[in-house]
């Protein structure tokens, strides 16, 4: 059909009623005639009839058909640009390829069409797909000047529709996103300077939390009726629920979610009113609080990651449940590269860094992170670089304010563990980790009693034996979280004893923390963890601490307890726990090897020996050497030989302490005892150091 009738053909079709198969062959025919038609007048009447048309606009399918547009005018201009390059090759006298308009000719009628009958933010769509199609990929079709004049008209046409939220509406505001997702990446600086951060943070937040993006997280309620208890739990992948996520997954927002969360560092920086920005965090604070209760309500909750396999049929498994947690991570991925521009913001933004913002955001961040533990905490998935920068820099911002410390720890403090013998549902023990892994840093800022009370006794209660769902074996957790809750209540208690300022609860907590730390050796914490906690413990126990003066004998009871504790202890080679099975990075090739328990509780000890007092230094060296030499085992031997000279040789001790390492090693039978395992003295019999050794009398031996 000649151009002419097919454009009068379109235009006619563009008043009629709205019909999804008519609507889909519209948009084919438009893509061909703005691809043919030579006449730059005909391309200006077609694109504003276009943006006004009954068929399409009366009943749009969302930001579908935003995206329909745009991707008309992008793939023309694509046709426009090659059939203007293959018409320059063609020989002269020889028929145009398409229409044989010039791409600048063709992007200045389709500019012209895009008038007052349409709304700004329908130009904005427009506009988006010619830059695309024509400077696109690293096509140059423009001059300089007219790109950058359809640059601006990008910016003014965006600024212009989110200044007029009436008139745009939630779908022009959703469209303005979605586009300039596209066409940012697109924008010279002095084009994006353009931009009006103010409306454009907001319009950005509402389309990304919205019905065009994660819906408020409503899709969860939809799901609770769908499931069918039993035994074994059931969720159809033909039910309603599994149609919304497909539906929602598809959106062209959701699908586009790396983009807009790139989109918004962009508005943040531009955000010329720090109240905008702060409102933006509420609003995500407001969106992670609402996804959090209604997960918490949903029965899938309740299943751990450990027992899912034998819990859900394995359709469900396959199908919907492991959609269901890909939309739960691009929600976390969105929300915490959303948080980290705001919190950047705080460290530089004068109004954003004073005594009453900045504990607020970063509280109220920390509050957020929280909310999306349960995903974070599962297999690792809050791993990554984004993560970690907001989680730590709100962390730096809030210990300096104690108050806002002991405001956010009183807030978020998690149930009691051994206030029942039921194991706590999946997202309680994300909820808790997070609490432990948190409160971990914040001993530093706080007074003594909160410390006590918001610290040591919350993570107490993972470590006291009473917990009984916490004392099964390592090898069947009753959690995939038991073994992290575990660490994490240890470090918050090492994180405590080793302020200076909390010295007063070092005497009575040290014997009961080492008593919990024997207990769980080896079923729940690994050699490593134990060495490097009860090295830890020995550090406390020795000056500068205020507790080597007032307990001077601490720090070798401890290690009599341990030296004791090693005669009878197993010899045979400990399996790795699952979170250990791979050394970590950096880990020393004597912590490598398979140890046995008592191989790990002499290394402790060797360890430990830079720590004690200086009178104690030669004593402990001997001690210590006899308990390496009743190692059965050479190999393992032979690691704590290695071990015990990486300490006297590689400066760990100090050099009071080295001197008598040396002198103890080179003259008084050091170097025997270690190279060629001189028997112990007084029978072979294990004594306590300081203990009195029958002497013969001088008649005797007469």
């Amino acid at each position: 059909m000649p151009a002419d009738r097919l454009l009068t053909t379109v235009l006619r079709a563009y008043h009629d009623v709205p019909n999804p198969v008519e609507t889909d062959k519209i948009y084919g025919t438009t893509t061909t005639l703005l691809t043919n038609l030579n006449n730059p007048l005909n391309l200006s009447l077609l694109t504003s009839h276009f943006l006004t048309a009954r068929s399409i606009w009366q009943a749009p399918d969302g930001l579908r058909t935003c995206l329909r547009i745009i991707s008309v005018y992008n793939t023309a201009a694509i046709h426009v640009g090659k059939n203007e390059l293959e018409n320059a090759n063609n020989p002269r006298g020889g028929l145009p390829v398409g229409s044989g308009v010039s791409s600048e000719d063709w992007a200045r009628a389709i500019a012209k069409g895009a008038d007052d009958r349409s709304s700004r933010w329908q130009h904005m769509l427009v506009l988006t797909g010619v830059l695309m199609g024509m400077e696109g990929d690293d096509r140059r079709s423009l001059s300089w000047s007219l790109r950058s004049m359809l640059e601006k008209a990008v910016a003014t046409a965006a600024n212009l529709a989110l200044l007029n939220p009436q008139e745009s509406g939630p779908l022009g505001r959703g469209a303005v996103v979605l586009a300039l997702t596209y066409a940012v990446p697109l924008l010279s600086e002095s084009a994006k300077q353009l931009l009006n951060g103010n409306v454009l943070l907001p319009a950005i937040i509402e389309a990304m939390l919205g019905d065009e993006g994660f819906q408020h997280g409503d899709f969860i309620s939809s799901i609770m009726r769908d499931i069918t208890p039993g035994k074994i739990i059931s969720w159809r992948t033909n039910s309603h629920s599994v149609t919304r996520l497909q539906i929602l997954e598809n959106r062209p927002l959701t699908q586009n979610m790396g983009p807009l969360s790139r989109l918004v560092p962009f508005a943040v920086q531009h955000t010329a009113d720090p109240n905008i920005i702060l409102q933006a965090q509420k609003d995500l604070f407001d969106f992670t609080v609402g996804l959090l209760d209604k997960w918490s309500h949903c029965p899938l909750s309740a299943i751990d990651l450990s027992v899912e396999v034998a819990a859900l049929s394995l359709e469900t498994l396959q199908g919907p449940h492991l959609r269901l947690w890909q939309l739960f991570k691009k929600i976390m991925y969105a929300v915490v590269a959303s948080l980290q521009p705001i919190v950047g913001r705080c460290l530089l933004d004068p109004f954003m860094r004073n005594d009453m913002i900045a504990p607020t955001v970063a509280s109220k961040t920390l509050h957020t992170l929280r909310n999306l533990s349960f995903i974070s905490t599962r297999q690792g998935a809050g791993s990554f670089q984004v993560y970690e920068f907001t989680y730590l820099t709100s962390l730096d911002i809030i210990t300096r304010y104690p108050d806002a410390c002991m405001s956010f720890l009183q807030d978020t403090q998690p149930p009691s563990p051994t206030a029942s013998n039921v194991v706590p549902s999946p997202t309680i023990q994300a909820l808790s980790l997070f609490y432990l892994n948190t409160a971990e840093h914040l001993p530093f800022s706080l007074p003594t009693p909160a410390c006590e009370n918001l610290i040591i006794s919350p993570a107490t209660a993972y470590l006291s034996p009473t917990t009984s769902w916490l004392s099964s074996p390592a090898n069947l957790p009753p959690s995939s979280l038991t073994l992290e809750l575990f660490e994490s209540a240890h470090s918050s208690v090492l994180s405590a004893l080793s302020c200076p300022q909390h010295s007063p609860l070092a005497a009575s907590l040290i014997p009961f923390y080492i008593d919990a730390l024997l207990s769980s050796f080896p079923s729940r914490i690994s050699p490593r963890q134990f060495r490097l906690a009860f090295r830890t413990v020995m550090q406390i126990t020795s000056p500068p601490f205020p507790i080597s003066a007032t307990e001077p004998e601490l720090s070798e009871a401890l290690l009599e307890t341990l030296r004791f504790r090693a005669i009878d202890a197993s010899t045979q080679p400990l399996l790795p726990l699952n979170e250990q099975a791979t050394p970590a990075p950096g880990t020393k090739k004597e912590d490598q090897g398979p140890v046995s328990e008592q191989t790990a509780l002499v290394l402790a000890i060797i360890d430990s020996l830079p720590h004690l007092p200086l009178y104690a230094i030669e004593e402990w060296l001997t001690r210590t050497a006899e308990s390496m030499n009743a190692i059965a085992d050479p190999a393992m031997r032979d690691l704590a030989r290695r071990r015990f000279w990486d300490v006297l040789v590689s400066g760990e001790m100090d050099v009071e302490r080295g001197a008598v390492g040396v002198a103890w090693w080179g003259t008084n039978g050091g170097r025997e005892m270690v190279l060629f395992g001189q028997p112990r003295a007084a029978g072979g019999e294990f004594l306590m150091s300081g203990a009195l050794v029958e002497q013969p009398r001088e008649g005797s031996q007469m």
